[in-house]
């Protein structure tokens, strides 16, 4: 039998709870794996609350992103062995906050030597974000980053700077050490970021990476030179109102980030370790919303 944490109902934390369950096998396409390290994310409370739809059968399986070791193949699975250390999202139906899961093949990558487990757990979903609303940055721009005091927004920064570019990242008072230790110049949120932004780019910003959305997107929208560059994770519907869009996004993007951490232009900074039995404490923590880097569950 095998451990994972579920929700019995779309809604709030409690409905979450610990079951037991037969490892569950790999379908057509897919790879089981025995989970060594898991992340967390503000996007596990949102399934769990139904905000990506409430088709999925109950009791729904959480977790996002996994690093873990291949157990099985499913049929017609080709370029994983048993064995081999791999990452990825879990497979329809499926979660990572668990002992053992099943990833899509086809979604899944090798874990170089080079990129830790607890890195690589964290870089299927924050990761890919980051290397989806960075990586347009060209060399010789200025890049506006809305929230790079959190996880994605820190790695975003660090994608931006690897390619080349200027970064400006906005961020609370308290983050200023880590904004700038990722490679940007530090700007206070609040009222008053836009004038700063202003004083320091009077050219404006050729791209506007957002993770808070709202008014504070708002502020900063009229700073970019091309509102067709102003991309957002947090608030795709206000994005679009400015003439900007929600987060893009390419096939290739868990594997380019996995690059980039392997090289040491990227750190996922991990702030945070839980247990497996303490994946309702790690959920808590990532629904404050005060998270200055990755959360992640170790099994």
């Amino acid at each position: 039998m095998s451990t994972v944490f579920v929700t019995t109902a779309y809604g709030g934390p409690e409905n979450q709870q610990f079951i037991e369950r037969e490892a569950p096998a790999p379908r057509p396409g897919e790879i089981a794996i025995e989970v060594r390290v898991a992340g967390v994310n503000p996007a596990d409370a949102k399934r769990r609350e139904g905000l990506f739809g409430t088709s999925g059968a109950l009791p729904l399986a959480l977790g996002l992103e996994a690093a873990g070791v291949v157990t099985a193949l499913g049929e017609g699975v080709t370029g994983f062995t048993v064995g081999d250390d791999v990452l990825g999202p879990p497979a329809r139906g499926q979660g990572t906050f668990a002992e053992h899961t099943v990833l899509k093949a086809s979604a899944a990558v090798h874990r170089p030597a080079e990129v830790a487990c607890e890195q690589a757990a964290t870089l299927p979903v924050a990761g890919t974000t980051a290397w989806d609303l960075a990586s347009s940055a060209a060399p010789g721009e200025t890049v506006l980053v809305l929230g790079a005091g959190g996880g994605v927004g820190r790695m975003a920064v660090q994608v931006a700077v690897a390619r080349g570019t200027r970064v400006l990242g906005v961020a609370s008072r308290g983050k200023r050490e880590l904004v700038e230790s990722a490679g940007a110049e530090h700007v206070p949120s609040g009222e008053g970021a836009a004038e700063a932004v202003r004083g320091l780019a009077p050219d404006g910003a050729d791209l506007l990476v957002d993770l808070v959305g709202g008014d504070p997107l708002r502020a900063l929208a009229p700073l970019v030179t091309d509102p067709a560059r102003i991309l957002s994770a947090a608030d795709h519907t206000t994005a679009e109102e400015l003439g900007g869009a929600g987060r893009p996004s390419s096939a290739d993007a868990l594997a380019q980030i996995t690059r980039l951490v392997a090289s040491g232009a990227v750190d996922p900074h991990i702030t945070a370790r839980y247990p497996l039995v303490a994946a309702a404490e790690a959920m808590a923590a990532v629904e404050t919303g005060h998270s200055a880097g990755k959360i992640v569950l170790i099994p």
